[in-house]
């Protein structure tokens, strides 16, 4: 069962504390499966924009100065942006798990129809890792990265984090919960079994996972990959982003989920995917041609056929770069 093959790496005490609740969520989600990922049912909203179930924007909306009126107060941004996007994600929840007021802050500041995807916690993902040669209980290692170890989250975060994003259930606005994982989250099966603790914590919300290492694609990974994501019914991210080495993943074209396909394009910036960077944006600094974002109308189009809803989302952040390729693929897509 969950996480009983590597009780040796994991914190007893952490495993002590997260598994009779991992339990009883897996048995609710168990008992529940069909109506699991009804996220907001009966509250989808007409969206205004074309094809009622592509929806295209960005990943956050304070970032676009440029895209804002001149003047245009802080708390003015959203809905503002809301009159040219249906969708954005909520990025400043990887950073920290904002308040409940925030969240009905927003919900009340945009149209029925909006709807929000949110980026999971970073200790969630595993991001959060220890100080070379430093060591604590609570922590594991990984292959290839001996002298760092990640931090494992206590239930308590997982609850905490779940319990943030009441306000924009009850509005019928989350659509999914965006799980990146970091490229030393590769394909084992400690890690397929993290997938099932993650479900276990979610198990009425549609989430989303996000691989950044290309082993849960290579062969023969890629169909065991597909298999737990879609047993779990989790949605596989298609990414559109730079290709080089194995901290990048291909524009692999999957569905895991009918409820929800999400495209995220990156950029393609090969010179700061691997650098260091001061902000978000300079890493993903990179502005789509025309033709490119074409490349991908046949694809987006082709997918939203099978599922309920389709989600197109740019993190090319810097500037107003997603903003206008946004714009671009809503043209092409027409929605």
């Amino acid at each position: 069962m969950l996480l009983e093959k590597c009780e040796s790496r994991w914190n007893m005490t952490v495993l002590e504390e997260i598994r009779p609740v991992r339990d009883q969520q897996l048995n609710l989600f168990d008992d529940q499966t069909n109506k699991a990922l009804q996220i907001g049912a009966g509250h989808m909203g007409a969206v205004r924009f074309g094809a009622p179930n592509i929806l295209v924007g960005t990943c956050a909306w304070a970032d676009h100065a440029d895209f804002y009126p001149a003047r245009l107060k802080p708390t003015e941004r959203l809905p503002f942006y809301a009159q040219y996007f249906p969708i954005v994600e909520i990025d400043s929840t990887f950073y920290h798990i904002q308040n409940e007021r925030n969240f009905r802050a927003w919900a009340e500041r945009t149209p029925d129809y909006f709807k929000f995807n949110v980026k999971a916690f970073k200790a969630l993902t595993l991001h959060e890792r220890q100080d070379p040669f430093q060591t604590a209980d609570a922590a594991r290692s990984y292959p290839g990265k001996p002298t760092r170890a990640i931090i494992v989250p206590q239930a308590a975060t997982f609850e905490h984090f779940g319990a943030s994003l009441q306000p924009l259930r009850e509005a019928g606005k989350l659509r999914a919960i965006h799980f990146q994982f970091p490229p030393w989250f590769t394909a084992t099966g400690e890690n397929r079994e993290y997938l099932e603790t993650v479900r276990a914590f979610f198990p009425h919300d549609l989430l989303a996972v996000e691989f950044r290492h290309r082993s849960w694609l290579d062969t023969p990974n890629r169909e065991i990959t597909m298999q737990t994501l879609r047993t779990l019914r989790m949605s596989y991210v298609i990414v559109d982003e730079p290709q080089i080495g194995t901290g990048s993943v291909p524009p692999l074209i999957e569905i895991t989920n009918p409820e929800l396909a999400l495209f995220r394009f990156h950029g393609r910036n090969l010179t700061t995917w691997y650098k260091p960077a001061a902000t978000t944006a300079e890493r993903f600094d990179y502005v789509y041609s025309e033709q490119e974002l074409a490349e991908w109308q046949p694809q987006i189009e082709a997918v939203s056929r099978q599922v309920r809803e389709t989600h197109v989302l740019l993190n090319n952040c810097a500037g107003n770069a997603a903003v206008i390729n946004g714009q671009q693929l809503r043209g092409l897509l027409d929605v």
